[in-house]
């Protein structure tokens, strides 16, 4: 049995770039940032990021497309694929990249809230009234829980 599976959690580079096919699939490309911290031997704190390709295909990548902008953390997870191609150059080139098939929206961008994008814009204007809802529909709300009696379980 073999397995190809990459996990992801980091912060877009870009904005996701979206593009469709003559077939009509959508693909939409962008890439994650990740980073690590260590001490090395002699004490230094040390970082490092590593940075991934990421593509995704159809609804998931409209979604990606409408939703997530750069430095935006997000969660992905999917396999790894690399690419070969000939460039203009004549030189073989290579891309390995993951092709993502589930993601979570994480957080909000660093330094960045609804609220102040919100009070940036014309409290008039269509943008404001948006962020205003999005903002709005992203606060927490009162959570009812109802009580489950063992009858109602279907097994």
């Amino acid at each position: 049995m073999d397995l190809n599976r990459a996990t992801l959690i980091g912060r877009l580079t870009r904005d996701p770039e979206l593009k469709s096919l003559p077939s009509g699939k959508s693909v939409a490309t962008f890439a994650v940032a990740t980073g690590r911290t260590w001490t090395d031997a002699q004490g230094q704190k040390q970082s490092q990021s590593e940075f991934h390709n990421i593509v995704m295909w159809g609804k998931l990548a409209e979604i990606a497309h409408q939703y997530l902008r750069k430095g935006k953390q997000v969660f992905v997870e999917g396999r790894l694929q690399t690419r070969d191609w000939t460039g203009q150059d004549g030189v073989k080139k290579y891309r390995t990249e993951i092709v993502a098939d589930s993601m979570i929206m994480l957080g909000s961008p660093t330094g960045s809230t609804p609220a102040s994008a919100a009070s940036s814009a014309d409290p008039g204007s269509a943008e404001a009234r948006a962020t205003a809802g999005k903002a709005a529909s992203e606060a927490p709300k009162e959570v009812v829980e109802e009580e489950i009696r063992v009858e109602d379980i279907p097994f």
